[in-house]
């Protein structure tokens, strides 16, 4: 069975003449839409565009499949006309990782309840094994999760990269170094983020420099993670997108771990796409919008 959204990816570059326009068209980068491309290459077992100078070209069998394609999307489209409609009433369901920043999410809120006519929002926070799934089964219509390899088939909008840094409060001895040797953390208090996707890297970085910092606190809530280093009882290691008064940020040296975060969308939730399309640009907004870390030098 092919995946609708390489249907879209080959009509948009049938449609366009142009990987780099159909990408823009879909809004996905380039190299997503090429290995989308690839893959129904294989599943078809065929060559389906030519690559010139100037213009991307359909093989023989490309046309082919041309006509096919754009009846199967006709029928889906004319499907979703008949029975989408009460999807289109229904409540937007967001899911949101739950190491986004709260922050985040109160402004996701807000903006979109701003939209006139816009349908409810839930939202469900979870890991990022736990949203995949969610959007597999269409218990989300989207989510803002990690990019990782193979999630072409949920049309992801990139949203950003960030770094992991070393989060502490101000004041701190540490704070004049940037970045903090790690084997200057050896006696430094951690607080530890148990839902942090990173937990193991970190835990290595420090036992391969020779470091076991005592560790402090426990927690799965990650704002009061940040607020037990605001108050000085330790350090942590967190996105960048985490900044809140009281704490600075530094990097860790040799650690240079980064994130990407992007909005995933359901492939069985396109009676909804248009409220997809919003959501995704207030994402896009809102981690605009975020405030810049915290990283003067004392």
């Amino acid at each position: 069975m092919i995946d609708g959204y390489l249907l879209r990816y080959f009509l948009a570059i049938v449609e366009t003449g142009s990987f780099t326009a159909a990408a823009a068209r879909v809004n996905v980068t380039q190299p997503t839409l090429s290995a989308g491309v690839a893959k129904l290459e294989r599943e078809l077992g065929v060559s389906l565009f030519v690559r010139s100078a100037r213009r991307v070209e359909l093989t023989e069998a490309g046309a082919r499949f041309l006509q096919r394609a754009r009846n199967i999307m006709q029928e889906y489209n004319a499907a979703l006309g008949e029975i989408g409609e009460p999807a289109r009433r229904r409540a937007l369901r967001l899911g949101l990782l739950h190491t986004v920043p709260a922050s985040i999410g109160e402004r996701l809120v807000r903006d979109w309840q701003s939209i006139d006519g816009a349908n409810g929002l839930e939202i469900v926070e979870g890991s990022d094994a736990e949203l995949v799934t969610r959007l597999d089964q269409g218990r989300v219509d989207m989510a803002l999760t990690l990019m990782r390899t193979g999630t072409e088939k949920y049309a992801p909008v990139v949203v950003g990269e960030e770094p992991y840094l070393l989060m502490m409060p101000e004041g701190h001895p540490l704070a004049a170094s940037d970045p903090v040797p790690s084997d200057a953390l050896h006696s430094t208090p951690m607080v530890v983020r148990r839902r942090c996707e990173v937990l193991s890297e970190v835990s290595r970085h420090f036992t391969g420099h020779g470091v076991r910092p005592p560790l402090a606190y426990r927690t799965v809530q990650e704002e009061r993670a940040l607020s037990m280093v605001a108050a000085g009882l330790g350090v942590t290691v967190m996105p960048a997108s985490y900044v809140a008064p009281g704490i600075v940020q530094r990097r860790l040296s040799g650690f240079d771990r980064t994130r990407t975060l992007a909005v995933l969308q359901s492939p069985v939730a396109m009676a909804l796409r248009s409220d997809v399309a919003r959501m995704t640009s207030l994402v896009q907004e809102a981690f605009r919008r975020q405030p810049a870390p915290s990283r003067a030098i004392p």
